[in-house]
């Protein structure tokens, strides 16, 4: 005769299995959360790909009034202040992505520009030789209140080559009056710089995936948890 079996959950079992499901299905809800952000901004970028540029001048513009809009300036490249953001890969090539100042017309007021990516050369203490045209350009791109980080390494602000780059430390160092966001460049300067941009939305598909597979874990747990209950008597 089969021994009998009831459902007596053990205390520490129970709590194990608990703790688990909470877990993977906060997870699970944060990753769900995400994809639903990023097909938000994706609705976003889409409405306002067909409004009207605006124009950035030397007139100070609220970061928030802009972001993701698609802008113009007009204005002069400060080759000086050139910064590489370094570990920038496209197409599996590891290069930088280059950020200058705009001087806004005859103020003293400058845009910082992500005008491009360029391949690193072969030698790793070499550096890339960026071309900036000369004169009074018309650029044109999207706001953005920060560009892409990635792990940020050493002292903050300082250098040529930079893990990342925030407004307030470079205007802090660099003395210049800054507008409060950054301008991705998208018009072809001639410069042989590649502006291939990720769009910001990216990614939905994959925080899908990420909680789908917190969500079973969930259940994993839930029927592990129940199959452990029922004992011998």
């Amino acid at each position: 005769m089969a021994p009998r079996r009831r459902f007596r959950p053990g205390v520490w079992p129970t709590l194990a299995a608990v703790a688990g499901i909470a877990l993977t299905s906060a997870l699970g809800m944060w990753q769900l959360g995400r994809g639903h952000e990023k097909a938000a901004l994706a609705a976003r970028i889409e409405q306002l790909a067909h409004e009207p540029a605006v124009s950035v001048s030397a007139q100070q513009l609220n970061a928030g009034d802009v972001e993701l809009r698609r802008v113009e300036a007009r204005g002069v490249f400060e080759p000086k202040y050139m910064v590489l953001l370094d570990n920038r890969v496209r197409h599996g090539v590891v290069g930088y992505d280059v950020v200058m100042p705009l001087k806004l017309g005859d103020a003293n007021r400058y845009v910082l520009v992500n005008r491009g990516w360029i391949a690193a050369p072969p030698r790793r203490e070499e550096l890339p030789q960026v071309v900036t045209p000369p004169g009074r350009l018309r650029i044109e791109g999207v706001v953005l209140s920060h560009l892409p980080r990635t792990l940020k390494l050493g002292e903050p602000g300082k250098g040529r080559v930079r893990q990342s780059l925030e407004l307030e430390e470079f205007a802090a160092e660099s003395g210049l009056t800054l507008q409060a966001f950054f301008i991705q460049q998208h018009s072809d300067s001639g410069d042989g710089l590649a502006r291939d941009w990720p769009p910001p939305d990216a990614g939905i598909e994959k925080h899908q995936a990420y909680s789908f597979q917190w969500y079973s874990l969930a259940a994993l747990a839930l029927v592990l948890g129940v199959v452990f209950s029922f004992r011998r008597t």
